[in-house]
């Protein structure tokens, strides 16, 4: 199976890979616009097109109500998981005029996560991503920063091995910002979580 390549409405800061044979393409609303912009043909095409100010032709347009409960992004990473994807790249989910969705695509990321996925939401300079009762892993050489924060509760037993700063089953919570601002040494790094989920913020790494 593929990944599932969301574009949003927010702001974009490019590709970091291109889509490929067996991947997904949703174009969320005013994503479309970066769709076109990037030379990305989508699969699909759903919101409401408040954003976009326009209805795009096209059978593989699924139009939304205004008033609905999901986001227009949540609706495409629905229609991911329902497509059997589990490995979710989300652009254009950060900043632009609303830094409210900024927040809803985080709690996006932990939906991922409930469902047995893995999401990245990639920002100008940085990538966020979700980890819930496991372990996220990375091989030696990334740099840079990183931070860890707990938004949906406290977090227990969490190690961090492998940055400047360790941890050994601690637990954060998400009044208390202990996570902020670690960095990659060079060497293999890892962070586990034994009960609840972590948001992962690092930078992303030279291409």
């Amino acid at each position: 199976m593929g990944k599932c390549y969301i574009f949003g409405a927010g702001s974009f800061y490019g590709l970091r890979s291109r889509p490929e044979a067996g991947d997904l393409v949703i174009a969320a609303d005013g994503g479309y616009a970066y769709c076109r912009a990037s030379g990305v043909v989508p699969d699909l095409v759903i919101g409401d097109f408040d954003s976009l100010g326009e209805v795009p032709a096209g059978e593989n347009v699924v139009r939304l109500p205004v008033e609905k409960d999901d986001t227009d992004t949540l609706a495409a990473i629905r229609l991911g998981l329902d497509r059997g994807f589990r490995a979710f790249c989300l652009y254009g989910g950060t900043g632009g005029d609303r830094p409210e969705h900024t927040l809803a695509n985080l709690q996006c990321l932990l939906f991922l996560t409930e469902h047995g996925a893995a999401g990245y939401l990639y920002d100008r300079s940085s990538v966020i991503t979700a980890v819930k009762n496991g372990v996220l892993a990375f091989p030696a050489g990334y740099r840079g920063n990183l931070s860890v924060f707990t938004i949906s509760g406290p977090a227990r037993g969490v190690t961090i091995r492998g940055l400047k700063y360790g941890l050994e089953d601690g637990i954060l919570t998400p009044e208390l910002p202990l996570g902020v601002s670690n960095s990659f040494t060079g060497t293999a790094a890892e962070i586990t979580v034994s009960d609840g989920s972590l948001l992962v913020w690092y930078d992303l790494q030279p291409e």
